[in-house]
């Protein structure tokens, strides 16, 4: 990782970065077609409140990078942050900017008084696994994902 990669909130002009991010993480876990989003749908909910996002940003002021999160309610522990995505440019994985954004991540979960912070990891996701490995992550693997789509 270069040092001058930094670490902000991402703003309304950097959504379209934040779907191409999206994109690449598609594509990478072998469902490219599976992303149906709009740039409108993301400047919809983003400004109403939805989601909110960090990104890394290289020293030319590219986005490199993004955690794309939501605030939310457990039942059993209280406030929580769930991580819906997390990204790096591929040909940057395995430099340090994955640790600078999650450590970022956890920094705003603590802020926000998040009293955990959950995301999901596919099984095959190996260099995920050990990422989260790092951090002494809890991967649960007796629940299982339960989804209908509406609209």
């Amino acid at each position: 990782m270069n040092s001058s990669t930094f670490v902000r909130k991402a703003s309304l002009e950097d959504l379209a970065s934040l779907l191409d991010l999206v994109r690449e993480l598609a594509v990478y876990e072998k469902a490219p077609e599976a992303v149906t989003a709009t740039l409108q749908d993301y400047e919809k909910n983003y400004l109403e409140g939805v989601f909110d996002a960090l990104v890394a940003v290289d020293r030319e002021g590219a986005i490199v990078g993004t955690a794309i999160y939501y605030v939310c309610f457990s039942t059993w522990k209280g406030r929580m942050l769930y991580l819906e995505d997390f990204v790096v440019k591929e040909s940057l994985r395995g430099l340090g900017t994955g640790r600078l954004l999650f450590d970022a991540l956890l920094q705003e979960a603590v802020n926000l008084d998040c009293r955990l912070v959950k995301w999901q990891v596919l099984e095959w996701n190996e260099p995920a696994l050990n990422f989260y490995g790092k951090y002494q992550a809890i991967i649960e693997k007796e629940w299982w994902n339960g989804k209908i789509f509406v609209g």
